[in-house]
């Protein structure tokens, strides 16, 4: 099914080799502190080797002569492909099998390992997949399989990238590559602040990923000149949030005052999607706080087309991989499987480009894969369908983010995302005359 794929190959370029033209560009770098929590890097050497000195090649191509005096490589892709998730991961399997077809590494053999979704399986496939000769796991894809899978694979000395969102689990041989919310958090931040937005109320479910952001933003927003005015925690998974809001918006003070269009903030952070994103823009508007007054922003959990329409998050900001990267993905995806893409589809899309690169590269400068952590870590990143990533020290991914809004129904991106982790270099200046 793959070879019906007539679309123009997809570019997966280490950032490095493009470092020299960023650097005469006044435009486009991202360079900004970061604000996810300290993980200790472990020293995990790879079973490949030791780490690289960072020194890459060019993005010359490996001609066909070339690549059949090149060993094989395996790589194995650890998925739910049975139980109650197994559309995401066949999904997410096709997506890998594209990257592999876009990339053109005849050299390189994936192993699907089914997880079946659980701890339990979670093992026996990384197990099986070790046996099978994996050089580099990618996945699973659930924090728990993940928690599973990590020792065995430490122990064989192999390194595995997840795509779980659980950064705890980052460290030693494992990289987690799922969309963390610490960036977007300070891409949101720096914008709002950058926009005119000075004050910011916080309503966030009282969850490990609510009090995570509030925490990023409580770091962020002093470097933004933004004040916090008012922070409010709710029960997750709360029925009546009617009475949250009304008080996190001092309505009845308000209204004891007279003075129920006075807004306590320019803008609310509401680190929430799906059904609470509707209910909570609904019922700022009833307390007398409407899109027009209060800007409502997000983190990636905005990242619903089906929340574009809502009149009460119109002109919402949220910052996110910019969806203008992986349209042609999304549409010869549906062109082919005749079905929409999932979200996290993209993520084993660009797991799969980056070991096929790696691969390349390591066979042509020392004939074996590049898959030791000085490669993956390299500082320069990595370009996929999702925008620009590079994995910090402590194995999360950072991300290069847009960000977007919701405007007219339709999810519009107002800043595009960088296209490189390099800092631009001002212009010289002009000497001055002396007299």
């Amino acid at each position: 099914m793959i070879q019906t794929f007539k679309a123009a190959f997809v570019s997966f370029l280490l950032i490095a080799s493009l470092s020299t033209l960023n650097a005469c560009q006044t435009g486009g770098g991202y360079n900004r502190s970061s604000t996810a929590p300290s993980v200790p890097a472990q020293s995990n050497p790879s079973a490949l080797g030791q780490p690289s000195t960072g020194q890459l090649l060019g993005d010359s191509a490996i001609n066909a002569q070339q690549q059949q005096n090149l060993p094989p490589v395996k790589v194995g892709i650890l998925l739910p492909l049975t139980g109650q998730n197994k559309r995401l991961g066949d999904a997410m399997l096709k997506a890998a099998q594209m990257a592999l077809f876009d990339i053109g590494h005849s050299n390189l053999e994936l192993i699907p390992r089914d997880t079946k979704g659980t701890p339990e399986g979670a093992r026996a496939a990384t197990k099986s997949a070790i046996d099978g000769g994996a050089q580099l796991i990618l996945g699973p894809v659930f924090a728990a399989s993940v928690r599973a899978a990590k020792p065995i694979a430490g122990s064989a000395r192999i390194n595995m990238i997840a795509f779980s969102t659980d950064w705890t689990l980052a460290g030693g041989n494992t990289y987690i590559m799922g969309f963390l919310p610490f960036d977007q958090v300070e891409r949101i931040t720096e914008f709002a602040g950058r926009s005119g937005i000075a004050r910011v109320g916080v309503l966030a479910p009282e969850t490990s990923y609510g009090r995570l952001v509030g925490e990023s933003f409580r770091n962020a927003a002093p470097r933004n000149n933004i004040a916090i005015t008012q922070t409010v925690n709710f029960p997750a998974n709360s029925t009546n949030l009617a009475p949250i809001v009304r008080s996190f918006t001092r309505f009845d003070e308000r209204e004891a005052a007279g003075v129920l269009t006075k807004t306590p903030f320019d803008a609310v952070l509401m680190p929430v999607g799906s059904q609470e994103a509707r209910a909570i823009g609904s019922l700022l508007t009833h307390y007398e706080l409407p899109p027009r007054s209060v800007r409502r922003l997000g983190t990636g959990l905005m990242d619903e087309a089906s929340l574009a329409s809502e009149a009460n998050l119109e002109g919402t900001w949220f910052a996110a991989p910019s969806p203008n990267s992986r349209k042609n993905f999304e549409n010869r995806f549906i062109s082919t499987y005749g079905t929409r893409a999932p979200r996290l589809s993209s993520l084993a899309f660009d797991a799969t480009a980056l070991a096929a690169v790696l691969a390349k590269r390591g066979l042509t400068a020392h004939g074996r894969p590049s898959f030791d952590h000085g490669s993956i870590r390299n500082p320069n990143g990595f370009s996929g369908l999702d925008g620009i990533f590079r994995f910090r020290p402590n194995n999360t991914a950072e991300r290069g983010l847009a960000v977007l809004e919701f405007r007219g129904g339709q999810i519009t991106v107002i800043d595009e995302a960088p296209k490189t982790f390099q800092r631009p270099q001002a212009l010289p200046q002009k000497p001055q005359p002396q007299y």
